[in-house]
C-alpha cells in the first residue's frame, strides 16, 4: 500500500508544474524632494522611506504591483547658493503616506529558482495617491503650514487663491535591478521618480501675499502667519514685498525614492494537462 501510494504521488506531481504567482516584499531606502526650495535637483537631504508591496506575476516578463510607502521629505533655503533663495530663508518638512499601483517590465526573462534566468533589470511605472502635511518651526515650536495660509489663500485680498488639498496624486516612472537568491527570496534595488500634481509639498508656490493679508495681533505683535510667510528678516530688511515672487507656480513639485527591496515568493502547482 505504501509503495502504491508513493508511486501515485509521484505520478500526480509529474502531471503538475511548479509556478511562481507573486511575491510579498519590503522596501527600505531614502526619499528626496525637488521643488521651489530645491530647484537644483540636489540629492543632499535624503530622508527615510519604507514600504510594503505585493507583486503579481503575469508572466516571466511582466508584473503588476500594489506598493504602500511611508516617507519623510524636507528642505531648507540654507542649502541654496542663489542669493535670493538664501535670503528667502524658507524651510519645510512633511510626513508623506503613499499608495501606488505600478506595472513592471523585465528586460530579461526572470524565472526564480532557475540557474540562468535569476537576474534582470526592469522598468516600472504607474500612478499613486498620497497624503502630506507640511510643517516648519518658529522659535522652537512646530506649526503646520496649510492652515496658516502663508500665501494669503482664502483671505479677502486673495479670494482666487484657494487653500490647497493635503491629498494629491502623482505619475511614477523608474527602474531597477532584481536578483533571485533562492527559490523563496528575491532582492533588488529601485529608483522611482514622481511627477506630482501639487505645487504645495513645500507650502511655496506663487507670490508674497504681503503684510496686509496678515493683520497684527491685539497686542500689536505680528501673527505667526505673518512671520512664516516672509522669514527673510533674519538677514536684514525683509524681501517679502506684496506681489514679489515667492515660488514658481508653473512647475509642480516632485520627489524620488531610492530603495532596497527584499521579498518572499509564493508558488502554486498547475496541472500540465
Amino acid at each position: 500500500m505504501l509503495a502504491t501510494g508513493g508511486l501515485f504521488a509521484q505520478r500526480v506531481m509529474a502531471q503538475n508544474e511548479l509556478s511562481y504567482v507573486g511575491e510579498l516584499g519590503l522596501s527600505v531606502g531614502g526619499a528626496q524632494y525637488f521643488g521651489d526650495l530645491n530647484t537644483r535637483g540636489a540629492l543632499n537631504t535624503l530622508k527615510p522611506a519604507v514600504g510594503i508591496y505585493y507583486r503579481k506575476y503575469l508572466n516571466d516578463y511582466v508584473g503588476a504591483r500594489v506598493h504602500a510607502r511611508y516617507m519623510q521629505l524636507g528642505y531648507s533655503d540654507v542649502y541654496n547658493k542663489n542669493e535670493f533663495q538664501r535670503l528667502r530663508n524658507l524651510s519645510f518638512n512633511t510626513n508623506l503616506f503613499e499608495l501606488a499601483l505600478q506595472g513592471d517590465f523585465n528586460f530579461f526573462r526572470f524565472e526564480p529558482g532557475s540557474l540562468h534566468e535569476r537576474f534582470s533589470p526592469y522598468l516600472t511605472g504607474g500612478a499613486s495617491i498620497f497624503y502630506f502635511n507640511p510643517y516648519t518651526y518658529l522659535n522652537g515650536q512646530k506649526y503646520f503650514l496649510q492652515p496658516i495660509r502663508t500665501e494669503g489663500q482664502g483671505t479677502a485680498l486673495y479670494p482666487a487663491r484657494k487653500p490647497y488639498s493635503l491629498v494629491s496624486y502623482a505619475w511614477l516612472i523608474g527602474g531597477g535591478f532584481k536578483y533571485n537568491i533562492s527559490k523563496k527570496v528575491n532582492v533588488g534595488l529601485e529608483a522611482l521618480y514622481r511627477f506630482t500634481q501639487t505645487d504645495y509639498l513645500d507650502d511655496v508656490s506663487s507670490t508674497y501675499a504681503g503684510p496686509a493679508a496678515f493683520p497684527v495681533l491685539a497686542n500689536g505683535q505680528p501673527s505667526v502667519a505673518m512671520q512664516l510667510q516672509d522669514r527673510s528678516g533674519v538677514y536684514g530688511t525683509p524681501i517679502g514685498v506684496t506681489g514679489r515672487q515667492r515660488g514658481n507656480s508653473r512647475d509642480k513639485d516632485q520627489y524620488v525614492t531610492i530603495e532596497l527591496t527584499i521579498s518572499i515568493l509564493f508558488t502554486s502547482y498547475n496541472c500540465k494537462f
